[in-house]
């Protein structure tokens, strides 16, 4: 392995090098030759682990070197087997900067990481396929299958059991058609389905569907016409987004519509999933940030993690994300990391990334076979909850397992939720140009494909009014800056009994992923006990108050401080199990143990108010969790946690 160049050494070699690199490229065709010399895949692997490298443009024809290999490292030390530069690797797509990113990345290849990247608007805009191709013909895998006239720009390997597709910047609508020809050739051959590209159909200063549909070109119909196939197949897929384009993190779920595909579920898949898909925006590894621009598209959109950060209007530093998908058989756990500096160019030196301080900012886990919801928090006015589905509490329909087990949330309310704001922007109307004549039409549009129209049977949680005509221009759609309560994405999955349970695996994801953190569309903190948010912000057109948090809110980013608000669950036995013979168990660092010791189980039903005063147990029972078992209800046990956790019937 070659020894990696760090710091000062790295950029003076890296801006050394002039010379374009790599042998001319032959045309190719539709399969996994024609690649001259590109990267290696790797060998047969069992659990795949996927890091997701956001933007690295560093200014004036570099590379951000120094946030770019704080993420390699950080990934490489959480075992990646293949990285996804998710675009934008390069600011002006120069020799001089294609030189310094690959003087980054050779030594993480040659260790062994698969780098699998795709064009994003500034390769395109700048080098094209004659830089891009010189430069990444030599990191694409020599069996990567590439759509015809697409040759580099989009393509797909396999790994393991993860199908995994490359989009190059705007290329959604353009290479619809060839990823459903080819995710049917090779169904049943694949359990996850990860499409990466530089942007995304929902943005949050960006999107494909603001920008082709709403702001779009009259006549240009190509993407307005797949919309509902594209979320409806990636809803039918479990597709997993990811993007970059955004310089700031967010996770969201996407709504599909129903209609579309009538049979995307039957009951013999399982359990009934939410027609949804989740959008994955990188983050950042670049010097500049961007501030949240017209905030959560409420029609389509929930969001349920944000995090931004722009060295500007009260923010004091700009965020490095490092993201990690992990498949392992049906189940894909999710970690992003982050860290904070203030590095504005290479001559700066790696200052605060000289030794990163990381902390856990988002995550989740799931298996193919589960049971989610979307729990709303609590700051709903009040006459708006039973409306539709927002509910912030933790309750669910059954959901069961293949062995017969059957789970439950039956209590608990999301009181500890993270609040962020948008900025004000504005869509314009061309005449003659521009797919709206009108700002009417393009209100329309606006709501017709983006944010969700007031009224009492549709409320908006953002706003009265989410977008307004300008006062002052008779061709501009203000969208008003806002005031945006996160939601949580909550799961109950079901994983096959291993060799230490006496049943199958409930994972319970979701509830442990926010902590009160309060930032402006910039970055900068506020707080949420004591700061109003912007004026207009709730439906009726008054301003979101300040929350009174739980004692168990820490209000900082690292979710190692995080504890979800107490809600109850029930774990029904199979048929046939002794009661005698198990209990309800938990995985642990050292391994499956008993929730709580046998003398603090308590026998009789679950009953809300356990959530806030816990019956009568013996005094040594005082600090240990509460456990139940309801022996009138069959075989079942009930819980009441405060964390994620894993849950299955061990031996006693």
């Amino acid at each position: 392995m070659k020894p990696f160049l760090n710091g000062a050494a790295a950029m003076a070699m890296a801006l050394a090098l002039t010379a374009c690199g790599g042998d001319s490229s032959d045309s190719g065709n539709n399969d996994a030759g024609g690649n001259d010399g590109g990267g290696t895949p790797p060998a047969e692997l069992g659990a795949v682990r996927i890091g997701l490298l956001p933007d690295t443009q560093g200014g004036g024809d570099n590379v951000s070197m120094h946030p770019m290999k704080a993420v390699l490292d950080k990934e490489q030390e959480l075992g990646v087997d293949i990285v996804i530069p998710v675009g934008d690797l390069t600011d002006h797509g120069t020799t001089r900067e294609f030189a310094q990113w690959t003087s980054v990345a050779e030594s993480y290849r040659d260790a062994g990481i698969e780098f699998l990247p795709l064009m994003g608007n500034h390769e395109d805009s700048y080098a094209y396929s004659v830089e891009w191709i010189e430069n990444m013909k030599h990191y694409i895998p020599e069996d990567a299958v590439h759509m015809n006239g697409a040759q580099y720009l989009n393509y797909y390997v396999m790994r393991g059991n993860v199908m995994i597709f490359l989009l190059k910047y705007y290329n959604l609508p353009v290479a619809f058609d060839w990823i459903k020809q080819e995710v049917t050739a090779h169904e049943g051959e694949f359990d996850h389905l990860v499409i990466a590209s530089h942007d995304g159909l929902i943005g949050a200063k960006y999107g494909e569907t603001r920008e082709m549909i709403v702001e779009g070109v009259e006549g240009d119909n190509h993407l307005m016409n797949q919309w509902d196939d594209i979320r409806a197949f990636f809803s039918k897929h479990d597709v997993l987004w990811v993007q970059g384009h955004e310089h700031m993190y967010q996770r969201s779920v996407i709504q599909a519509p129903i209609w579309v595909d009538p049979t995307s579920w039957t009951r013999e898949d399982g359990n009934y999933r939410l027609p949804q898909y989740t959008q994955i925006m990188s983050g950042n590894a670049s010097y500049k940030g961007y501030e949240f621009r017209y905030g959560e598209r409420e029609l389509v959109q929930r969001i349920v993690s944000q995090k931004m950060n722009t060295l500007n209007n009260g923010s004091n530093a700009y965020d490095v994300n490092a993201s990690v998908l992990t498949f392992d058989g049906d189940r894909v756990d999710y970690q992003s990391w982050y860290t904070e500096h203030t590095i504005g160019a290479n001559e700066d030196g790696e200052k605060e990334l000289a030794d990163p301080q990381w902390k856990l900012l988002d995550r989740f886990s799931r298996t193919k076979n589960r049971c989610e919801r979307i729990v709303y928090p609590t700051s709903i006015p009040e006459d708006t909850r039973p409306v539709m589905y927002l509910d912030s509490q933790y309750i669910s329909n059954d959901c069961y397992a293949h062995d017969g087990s059957v789970a439950r949330m039956v209590g608990g309310i999301n009181d500890t939720f993270n609040r962020v704001e948008s900025r004000t922007r504005d869509m314009e109307v061309m005449p003659g140009y521009s797919r709206a004549g009108t700002v009417t039409e393009l209100a329309r549009l606006a709501y017709q494909f983006l944010f969700q129209l007031n009224e009492s049977w549709t409320p908006n949680l953002n706003a009265e009014n989410r977008v307004v005509p300008n006062a002052s221009d008779d061709a501009v759609l203000d969208i008003p800056e806002t005031t945006i309560d996160l939601k949580e994405d909550v799961t109950m999955s079901w994983q096959d009994a291993g060799a230490d349970t006496a049943s199958d695996v409930l994972i319970v994801s979701g509830t442990q992923n926010q902590t009160g953190t309060f930032s402006s569309a910039y970055g900068a903190a506020k707080d949420l006990e004591a700061d109003a948010g912007l004026p207009g912000s709730q439906p009726d057109g008054t301003t979101k108050q300040p929350h009174t948090l739980p004692a168990t809110a820490s209000k900082d980013w690292d979710l190692a401080t995080a504890v979800s608000d107490a809600y109850g669950l029930t774990f029904d036995a199979p048929q046939g199990t002794d009661p005698a013979a198990v209990t309800l168990g938990w995985r642990t660092e050292d391994g499956w143990r008993a929730v709580t010791p046998a003398e603090c189980v308590v026998e009789q039903p679950f009953d809300s108010a356990y959530l806030n005063s816990a019956p009568t147990r013996p005094a040594t029972c005082a600090d240990q969790p509460l456990v139940g078992f309801d022996a009138d209800h069959g075989h079942r046990w009930w819980v009441v946690m405060q964390r994620d956790a894993e849950l299955a019937l061990i031996d006693r």
